[in-house]
């Protein structure tokens, strides 16, 4: 007779499997608190720590409004620096045209002197017309009406009266053609000929209106006396330099 080993099979059965969750919940924790945990000492080891590192960056936003401060301080004191200037630049600027201006008046003045003085003591010799003056000055109220002021006079023997008539002409373009203006169609203080009668000087002035869009090159001025004895007058001046101070 014979006997079979028996073969018997045991199951193992987990009573509390809740309880083994939890335990490998807290397993895992600690694992990642340890490590979390050297983490930190090697960073602390290694010289960082992270309210030195809030404190850094609190200095750095300091010292970063300081810079922004200190940048707009500095413009405001580069553009303070630039309106001096400019005010500086500007009071040269003006000194020098009151500069010229005064030489301009003390020559106005010298050929005036001359000319009168020619008047008290007149030279001799043959009679002649000139023309003493000629001024234009821009109205500023209205940039095509201008003031005008020709000086005729006599030179030499002026003891008798110089008559006869003057012609002004403005020469310029308007839309890219020629042109020429009399003075007495664009002045309402000219008759159609301008007449002269005079033993020393004559003035003729007024108001002249140039046509809007014209642009003025020169002024010719003729002088035709009645006598034989004294010889006409043509000249012709540069407008730019008539509105610059005059001749």
């Amino acid at each position: 007779m014979s006997f079979k080993p028996r073969q018997s099979q045991q199951i193992i059965v987990i009573q509390r499997p809740m309880l083994w969750v939890f335990s490998l919940l807290v397993l895992l924790t600690a694992i990642l608190v340890s490590i979390w945990l050297i983490y930190d000492y090697g960073l602390y080891r290694g010289g960082y720590d992270q309210s030195t590192a809030q404190a850094t960056i609190l200095q750095l936003h300091k010292k970063l409004a300081a810079a922004k401060a200190e940048k707009l301080e500095t413009q405001r004191q580069t553009a303070m620096l630039e309106r001096n200037r400019q005010i500086d630049n500007d009071a040269a600027q003006q000194l020098k045209e009151n500069i010229v201006n005064v030489q301009n008046e003390n020559l106005a003045l010298k050929k005036e002197l001359i000319f009168y003085k020619s008047i008290v003591a007149p030279e001799q010799g043959k009679r002649s017309l000139a023309i003493q003056t000629i001024q234009l000055k821009a109205d500023v109220d209205n940039k095509d009406r201008y003031r005008y002021k020709i000086m005729l006079s006599q030179h030499g023997h002026n003891d008798r009266f110089a008559r006869g008539t003057i012609n002004v002409t403005i020469k310029g373009s308007k839309q890219g053609r020629h042109r020429v203006l009399k003075l007495t169609d664009i002045s309402n203080a000219t008759k159609k000929t301008m007449n002269f009668g005079f033993r020393y000087f004559q003035n003729f002035e007024g108001m002249m209106t140039l046509p809007e869009a014209f642009q003025p090159d020169s002024i010719h001025i003729m002088v035709k006396p009645k006598t034989a004895r004294i010889k006409p007058v043509d000249e012709q001046f540069t407008w730019s330099d008539l509105t610059a101070g005059g001749v």
